[in-house]
């Protein structure tokens, strides 16, 4: 059944992702902060968004920049102060816009004085807010589990003798949520933002919150064998979120959004179906991992172009169907570029940025823009692994060495995988470092700035920025982008992804080119046939001067993306 959701208001919205540390410094010091966002909320504003998420700013030691939290409650000195937070927020609520706070609730940095606390004894009271378990009779770790960074997902405390679980850095252990202190410590946490105005939040990597309490070894008969299975939408993960929204969510109207690690649809119409009273919407990833051959993320493939239709098209309706709600990305701080991953990054870079904008921006979901994305800003070349910053990547490389690739071939993969693909400078303008400081950068600026920057693409009204503001502007006035029945048209077409958004009033058309050849298309002629018999249509956004009719063969340049309403 399709569900009607449109007095939702943040089913119409758009969302800009903010990875502060590189979207402007303020200081000179080379990492962005909390006043360089508030120094460009009307450029965001601007661009049409309604909501910014902004990633951790929390007290931390920046292992994984910022999601190993030490205080939850405190802004990191690095990027500037409490008070620069209230002026933040007062900011974005002066011009009607939301923001959207990232939330790291299945592990704490180990510098957290919880965990500073738990490892102290063994019957300290908070030894129970982490997970620790007793060595294997050989003394090894209790279980095959292996991090998501690489390596086992345990580690010793000489100490006290026992191993905790870290299924991320080896700083960041895995909080236990079986504990109702912790849960009640997690609500605190979360009115105390909502009570200083935060509209919503993401949760980072929510549903691997309930594990398995027997914490057996995994045999590998489901790939990959590392342990997911058993602490992936665990046995009590919806009864979490449940208290959550209870305590929190449904209080406060909050929006939220729930990153889901190797989920599955159905788990995520739990999640996001507002009968259920969990999130408002789930992120999932199966659509970024068509270029993972057999799952394996550290090893290289082309991407495969017909899984990433159908996987995108499998989510539309059973999302629909299910009343969920998808939160609707290419790009985020964990992936790279899209531009440079599924289209050219080169001679048709501009065209492929707006291609894959059209083709995202037309589905049933809430876009997500990721900071750097509306410009059509590519994975950066990098040179060695001295430019790198990522604890992953790090690790990575070191372990693709051990599996016996080359120095060369393993900077291949990190080149192409490596987190730090999304992470370099925002590029505002042509001034030296793009813009982003008058310091020394963190990270290196990528070093075609000078041509892809905010401030070129804001005189030139064909430019990528344009195009997402007329895309974010096209979903608050047509409700066919939000109430409309997903339709795949394209038939497996090699080089084409077409689709239609259908409601009683009208009918949306998208189609759209991801080669670097030109392509035919031409409509199913059932759809054809009901779709146009006796009406008109008109365009509404195309990347390309030569925009073909609609009904009939359709001519599409490389690249070429066009979209199209039926009255």
């Amino acid at each position: 059944m399709i569900i009607s959701k449109t007095q939702d208001w943040w089913r119409r919205s758009t969302v800009y992702q903010v990875y502060p540390k590189s979207f402007m410094d303020t200081t000179g010091s080379g990492e962005g902060d909390i006043r360089g966002l508030t120094g460009k909320l009307d450029y965001l504003q601007q661009l049409g968004i309604d909501i910014i998420w902004l990633q951790p700013v929390y007290v931390s030691p920046q292992n994984d920049n910022g999601y190993d939290v030490a205080d939850y409650c405190q802004i990191n000195p690095e990027f500037g102060t409490m008070a620069d937070f209230d002026e933040l927020m007062e900011g974005v609520q002066s011009r009607g816009m939301h923001l959207m706070l990232d939330i790291v609730v299945n592990h704490s940095s180990t510098e957290h004085r919880w965990f500073q606390a738990s490892k102290s004894s063994k019957d300290n009271p908070y030894r129970d807010y982490y997970i620790w378990k007793d060595p294997k009779p050989d003394g090894g770790p209790p279980n095959n589990w292996q991090s998501k960074f690489g390596g086992s997902a345990w580690q010793y405390d000489e100490a006290t003798g026992q191993y905790f679980l870290t299924l991320f850095d080896k700083t960041q252990a895995d909080l236990n949520w079986e504990n109702p202190a912790v849960r009640e410590e997690v609500v605190k946490l979360m009115k105390f933002w909502a009570d200083k105005g935060v509209s919503g939040f993401r949760m980072d990597v929510i549903n691997l919150i309930s594990k398995d309490q027997a914490f057996p070894d995994d045999d590998g008969s489901i790939l990959p064998g590392d342990g997911r299975r058993y602490y992936t939408d665990g046995p009590r993960v919806h009864e979490y979120v449940k208290g959550l929204y209870e305590q929190v969510f449904g209080p406060y109207n909050a929006i939220t959004v729930g990153e889901m690690s190797s989920t599955t649809l159905e788990h995520c119409l739990r999640y996001s179906n507002p009968d259920e009273k969990e999130f408002s919407m789930t992120f999932n990833f199966h659509h970024l991992k068509v270029d993972y051959p057999n799952g394996q993320k550290w090893e290289l493939m082309p991407y495969d172009f017909e899984a990433l239709k159908s996987l995108l098209s499998r989510w539309q309706q059973g999302m629909q169907e299910g009343g969920g709600w998808n939160a609707l990305f290419f790009n985020n701080h964990d992936q790279p570029r899209a531009l440079s991953r599924f289209a050219d990054d080169g001679r048709y870079r501009v065209e492929s940025a707006k291609m894959l904008a059209t083709t995202l921006h037309g589905l049933q979901g809430t876009p997500y823009v990721y900071q750097g994305e509306e410009i059509g800003m590519p994975n950066p070349h990098w040179t060695d692994m001295s430019e790198l910053r990522d604890i992953e990547s790090r690790n990575m490389y070191g372990i693709l060495l051990e599996r016996g690739k080359t120095p060369e071939e393993a900077m291949d993969i990190i080149r192409e995988r490596s987190r730090d693909n999304s992470r370099t400078p925002m590029q505002w303008n042509d001034s030296p470092q793009a813009g982003f400081t008058t310091g020394t950068p963190w990270i290196k600026v990528d070093e075609r700035y000078q041509e892809i920057n905010v401030q070129q693409q804001l005189d030139d009204p064909d430019s990528i920025l344009h195009h997402y503001r007329k895309l974010i502007g096209l979903r608050k006035s047509l409700a066919v982008l939000t109430d409309g029945r997903y339709e795949r048209l394209d038939e497996g077409h090699p080089q084409v992804f077409a689709y239609a958004r259908v409601s009683d009033k009208e009918t949306l058309v998208v189609v759209s080119n991801f080669s670097g050849q030109s392509a035919t298309f031409k409509l199913p002629e059932s759809f054809a046939e009901a779709a146009l018999a006796g009406k008109s249509y008109e365009l509404l956004i195309a990347n390309t001067e030569m925009v073909p009719e609609l009904g009939t063969e359709l001519k599409l340049s490389p690249y070429a993306s066009c979209m199209w309403v039926i009255n």
